[in-house]
């Protein structure tokens, strides 16, 4: 086997897609996760990582192409290009194919399931409206060493210059950001709100409005809210059709943020029921307080492994929930989050998730602690990238009480 360098080139003929936008391609029965490329291609790869066990690699030259390829819109999405937006050679419906595809492997090698249990949930990722251009409403661009604006390359800090982000939403576009110079700053924060006008984020950052789920909310403008604009009615829409909170119950929001899912809880269980909120980050706590006001709703300022601890004073503890909703960060929520909400005992978890990966080892805990995965609804949030948004239904295997 001939030893391969950092800058060389190989012939492949490209495998399965897999998690983190590349597909699995062998070189002498060593594996390389090779970008732009697509299954069944026959590609040269130019080598751009070394590592121990496996190699990472970039499509320079298409030999056999797949009938799902097409020519790129964005003339900086290409090997050694900027970063950001993995799929643009990829037809949009086969991204979506692309995306149900990493789902399913990640529940089957992640989570324990076998083909015919993932078959019975019937994922398929859903596009949501408004296209797959334009719709990103937060972009962190960042200026290089001569204070031109850009992006970053794939794992790396180096700055792409750009003259423009076909993501980006238009009124994004509109604003000046990439045509002038940034030499006092190394990042351009520039946001659109639902409610106002395309901004940069000062500093401090500013408040601006979002609205979603029949309320509004008051957030930092450098704080976190979904990038699509059609994310946040598309996710609590999901959440109270496969949780199903019922007037009189009590739900757990976790990890809750500026309150947008409480918001949508508090709704549905109305004034005889009630909302547990648990966030930890201080701008969180205040906008979920503010935004939340008036509603049955109460906010805890915790970690939530704190504050599902079963040793907290009684006055802490977290009432018994019905329902729960879990947004955990990228890396999920972990085993023992997990092993404390299976312990509350609530009839069902509505999961939501940026990363299939840490779903599918939650998942597996869950079914360790005798739950089960009822359903799951997949979208198309990141079009272009080969991020997906999942929202999965969990309850006990016995039904629950």
């Amino acid at each position: 086997m001939a030893e391969l360098y950092e800058g060389d080139k190989v012939e492949v003929t490209v495998g399965a897609v897999a998690h983190g936008g590349h597909c699995v391609a062998r070189h002498e029965g060593r594996v390389i996760f090779v970008r732009h490329a697509l299954p069944g291609e026959r590609v040269v790869t130019e080598i751009t990582e070394i590592h121990k066990a496996y190699l990472r690699g970039d499509c320079v030259e298409v030999l056999d192409a797949s009938p799902d390829r097409i020519t790129p819109r964005c003339p900086y999405a290409h090997a050694n290009g900027c970063g950001g937006c993995d799929l643009q050679h990829v037809a949009p419906a086969a991204q979506r194919e692309w995306k149900t595809a990493v789902v399913r492997e990640q529940l089957t090698r992640l989570g324990g399931l076998d083909a015919a249990a993932v078959d019975a949930l019937g994922v398929t990722v859903e596009a949501l409206p408004g296209g797959d251009e334009g719709w990103r409403t937060r972009v962190r661009y960042r200026a290089d060493a001569l204070g031109r604006p850009g992006l970053l390359k794939h794992r790396s800090n180096e700055v792409v210059a750009i003259s423009r982000c076909a993501i980006a939403h238009p009124e994004i576009q509109a604003l000046d950001v990439l045509e002038r110079r940034w030499p006092d700053r190394d990042v351009i924060d520039v946001v659109k709100p639902s409610s106002g006008r395309a901004q940069l984020v000062q500093d401090p950052p500013q408040e601006i409005e979002e609205r979603a789920a029949g309320h509004a909310f008051t957030i930092s403008a450098g704080g976190f809210w979904q990038v699509h604009p059609a994310a946040a009615d598309a996710l609590t829409g999901a959440v109270r059709e496969l949780l199903a909170p019922r007037p009189g119950e009590h739900a757990w929001d976790l990890y809750g943020g500026a309150g947008l899912f409480a918001a949508a809880l508090a709704d549905a269980v109305g004034v005889t029921g009630a909302v547990t909120m648990v966030e930890s980050a201080r701008d969180g706590v205040a906008a979920a307080r503010g935004n939340l006001a008036g509603l049955p709703v109460r906010v805890v300022e915790a970690t939530v492994e704190k504050a599902l601890h079963r040793d907290r004073r009684p006055k802490e503890r977290l009432p018994r929930p019905d329902v729960v909703v879990l947004d955990p960060p990228r890396t999920g929520a972990g085993a023992a989050v997990v092993r404390a909400i299976a312990a509350a005992a609530p009839r069902a978890v509505a999961y939501v998730a940026c990363d299939p990966a840490a779903l599918a080892r939650d998942v597996r805990t869950f079914r360790d602690q005798g739950w089960e995965l009822r359903a799951l609804r997949a979208f198309d949030l990141f079009p272009q990238t080969h991020h997906v948004e999942c929202v999965a239904l969990l309850a006990p295997a016995d039904g629950g009480r």
